[in-house]
């Protein structure tokens, strides 16, 4: 089990930019207050590629890592980056960072797990059960441990999860009343709000990698957003990633449990 973390500024990253930019997901926050948003942003990267059984290791994901670290300082984030952990140390990474003091501060988050999985969860690596059983992470609890309940920090921000795993299939181990409604003074805030999901396939499917350039949604993704991200909102361009993977018969991402309420920018400024 390892961590560290990296961080770029947004000015010497991938994208060549000297403007100050203005926050359009909350237009009427002053500009100085935009810039230091930006300046706080902060992402989660766990990385899954040697397990316990070896024939469950995961050759190639150590290009997603590369490509998925370098899009996220090339957008702005520092990343906090994991590697080889059970189910429990996924959930104690969550959890340790919807503590991290930067999210009071930050515009959005990005969390990306990249593990085998299947319906609903993904797998850690001490797991010895083709269906890991044994040993997995529930994705349920990345939105109750990022959610406004257990981390007010975020609340009304982006949150944007990317998981690249199989969700089932055939082979799971494939590297492929209002009346009694009353208003209140205190104002209770939605439990799952301002979230976004970035799926590598569709549910009962597998998802693929090939060992030179990494998996098909990681690659695909970063053409995207390398392209694209300067003018669209997130949501356009997980429906670009969507579009352009639709030419790949084996997988289709899907987005999934969106509750964004306003559309987001990387480079708002810039439109």
């Amino acid at each position: 089990v390892s961590s560290e973390v990296s961080w770029r500024a947004p000015h010497d990253t991938l994208f060549q930019t000297d403007r100050i930019v203005s926050f359009r997901f909350q237009p009427q926050s002053p500009r100085w207050k935009v810039k230091e948003a930006i300046n706080n942003r902060v992402a989660l990267l766990i990385t899954n590629i040697t397990f316990f059984h070896q024939c469950l290791n995961r050759k190639g994901a150590e290009k997603d890592e590369e490509n998925m670290e370098t899009l996220l300082k090339g957008l702005g984030y520092e990343v906090v980056k994991y590697r080889n952990l059970t189910g429990r140390a996924i959930e104690d990474a969550v959890i340790d960072f919807s503590k991290r003091p930067k999210l009071k501060d930050t515009d959005s988050v990005v969390v990306v797990i990249m593990s085998h999985g299947r319906l609903g969860v993904v797998a850690g690596v001490s797991t010895r059960s083709k269906t890991f059983e044994d040993d997995h992470f529930s994705l349920d609890k990345i939105y109750r441990h990022l959610g406004s309940e257990d981390c007010p920090a975020l609340l009304n921000k982006p949150k944007i999860i990317i998981i690249q795993a199989c969700r089932g299939g055939d082979d799971p181990l494939s590297s492929r009343d209002d009346a009694n409604i009353q208003e209140d003074a205190i104002r209770i805030e939605h439990k799952e709000k301002d979230f976004i999901c970035l799926l590598s396939c569709t549910p009962d499917t597998v998802s693929y990698r090939a060992l030179a350039k990494g998996s098909f949604l990681v690659q695909v993704l970063v053409d995207v957003f390398n392209a694209s991200a300067e003018r669209d909102d997130l949501e356009e361009l997980f429906r670009k990633v969507c579009s352009t993977a639709e030419c790949r018969p084996r997988q289709m991402p899907t987005r999934d449990r969106c509750t964004l309420t306003k559309r987001f920018y990387f480079y708002p400024g810039l439109i």
